[in-house]
Formats: C-alpha cells, sequence, structure tokens
C-alpha cells in the first residue's frame, strides 16, 4: 500500500496533520518495541535520573507504569536539532504526474520526515531549525522551540513539495561547511540527502561531515533512496531513456544491459559512504522511502537516548 492510498491522499496539501498521524503511529508503535516505557509518556516527560529532585515526579505516570519521570515545562530545551534537507532535482525521483499510482518522492519522504521530527520535538520541548540547499544554501533558520516557529518551517517544507523544479545540481559540501560554522555547538544535525554528487568528489562531502563532527555535532545522516529503482535497478527488461534530473542530460539504454555494472558501482559508492560515516562515528541510516517513517524516528530516538543533554 502506497502513502497516499494509507491516507486516502491524491497529494499532499497538510503537513502539520500527515506529521500528527505518523507520529501518534509511531507512539503507538513503541507499546510494542523494546522502548516501551518511552511511548505516551516520553513526549512530555523525561527520565528521572537517579539522585536528582524528586520535586517535578509524576507519580500518576508512576503508579502506572512503575517507572520514573520528571514532568518538562515550557522553559526547558535540553536539545537543538539542525534538519537539513537536499532539495536538488535529483531529490523528486521517482517523478510521476500521475500521483494517484505512486509513492512519495524524496522530497517528499524527507520532508514529511522532517516535519514528524519537528512534531517530536516540540513535544519534548526541544530547539529545532531548518537548513535546505541545492547548489546554495538557500535556507538557514536558528533553532527555536516555539509553536510559531514549527508552523513557519512546516510552510517552508510544503514550498518545496510544491514547487518542484528540473535541472537544480547538488552542492552539499559547501552548504554543510555553511551549517557547520552557523549552528550552536553540540547541536544534533540530521541530513535529508541522497548524496548523488555530480560535480563534488566524495572527499569533499567526507571533509564537509568531518567538519560538522569537529564542531562537536552529533549527526544522523539519513541516505535518501528508493531501494527497488535506484539501488536494485529493477526495471522492466525494454529500452528506456533515462534522464538526469539535474542536468538535463539524456541516455537511451537497454536496462538489462547495465544493470550488472551500476548495481555493483552504486553499492560500492554506498558501501564507501557508510564506513566512512562509521569512521566519523556518525549515525549512517539508508532510508528507502517506501519503507515508512519508524525508520527515521527510531533512529533519532535512539541517537536522543544516548545523548547527555
Amino acid at each position: 500500500m502506497s502513502f497516499f492510498e494509507q491516507y486516502n491522499l491524491k497529494k499532499i496539501e497538510n503537513l502539520d496533520l500527515l506529521a500528527k498521524q505518523v507520529v501518534e503511529g509511531f507512539i503507538i508503535g513503541l507499546h510494542k518495541s523494546p522502548f516501551h516505557g518511552f511511548s505516551v509518556e516520553f513526549a512530555e516527560h523525561r527520565l528521572y535520573n537517579p539522585g536528582e529532585s524528586t520535586k517535578n515526579m509524576d507519580w500518576k505516570v508512576y503508579a502506572r507504569t512503575n517507572k520514573m519521570f520528571i514532568k518538562r515545562y515550557e522553559e526547558e530545551t535540553n536539545l537543538r536539532c539542525q534538519i537539513v534537507i537536499d532539495s536538488s532535482s535529483s531529490m523528486y525521483f521517482p517523478e510521476n504526474p500521475d500521483q494517484e499510482t505512486q509513492n512519495l518522492n524524496k522530497l517528499q519522504f524527507s520532508s514529511l520526515a522532517a516535519a514528524s521530527l519537528m512534531n517530536l520535538l516540540k513535544k519534548q520541548r526541544d530547539a529545532f531549525g531548518l537548513s535546505v540547499f541545492d547548489s546554495t544554501l538557500h535556507i538557514q533558520t536558528h533553532c527555536k522551540s516555539s509553536t510559531s516557529h514549527y508552523k513557519l518551517l512546516l510552510s517552508q517544507l510544503e514550498n518545496l513539495i510544491n514547487k518542484p523544479e528540473r535541472n537544480k545540481s547538488t552542492s552539499a559540501s559547501s552548504s554543510l561547511h555553511q551549517v557547520a560554522d552557523a549552528i550552536h555547538k553540540r547541536s544534533l544535525v540530521i541530513i535529508f540527502s541522497d548524496m548523488f554528487e555530480a560535480d563534488e568528489s566524495q572527499e569533499e562531502i567526507f571533509s564537509a561531515l568531518q567538519h560538522l563532527k569537529h564542531n562537536k555535532h552529533e549527526v544522523i545522516l539519513f541516505d535518501v533512496v528508493d531501494q527497488k529503482l535506484e539501488i536494485e535497478f529493477e526495471f522492466e527488461n525494454r529500452p528506456y531513456v533515462f534522464v538526469d534530473m539535474e542536468s538535463g542530460e539524456e541516455v537511451k539504454l537497454q536496462s538489462n544491459e547495465v544493470k550488472g555494472y551500476y548495481t555493483d558501482k552504486l553499492k560500492q559508492m554506498k558501501k564507501d559512504l557508510e564506513q566512512k560515516c562509521l569512521q566519523y562515528k556518525i549515525d549512517y541510516v539508508q532510508a528507502d522511502i517506501n519503507k515508512g517513517f519508524e525508520q527515521v524516528l527510531q533512529a533519532y530516538l535512539v541517537k536522543r537516548s544516548k545523548m547527555k543533554v
């Protein structure tokens, strides 16, 4: 079942409502997961740390769960999270005008995942900001936790979704260098990108990621892919015209003639990226746009639980 079928939609019209539905479904699912105990309470509470004051202990929650939680308040902002989205034209893949029969494209997936994370961060009273880049850094906001800030960022994401453009190239390295210098040190940086860089070497990308770590940021890189089409190259055995969405260049070929070479090269590139991220202590997650948002929210939750803030 596609995302549009799941929510009985023809297109994304209300990002706030969809983000709330994604988060609510995720929190309900936590009841059945190893994170049970973070479930409903985790949005408005934090776990009690032994030795601290019990002044703000929620004894009602303790009575229900036998777990000790401290109530959160508006002024508590423990975490700053900068969400970075690649909006280059390759992120609009798969491109299909008949949106009733397609799943989300990579930018729609990334934008809704970002909106869901912001909804979750807002519930936790954590601060969040947004950065958007293609060949340059177009949007760079400070981290805040207010409802008005949340709505502003949602409107910026909706603009991205509703105005797809061809021939927008990518310059991730220069944009990530700017983000690294602009945001508060010791932030959590969450990046959504397909990591397809036509004009940049992998070393330039790794240098930018290393810059983030040098500035004491924790980083999660969501490598956004369509597993079936981009990684496995599952196309019918017939002639196609493949179009580079960033340059407009066209290539005519028979899919089975290049499948083996293409998949080997791409999988090696992704493996190299994953190994570099491991070397730099960056959390690397290959996020398949056909597998829903739990993979994103759970990766965030694991990272959040490990961070001392």
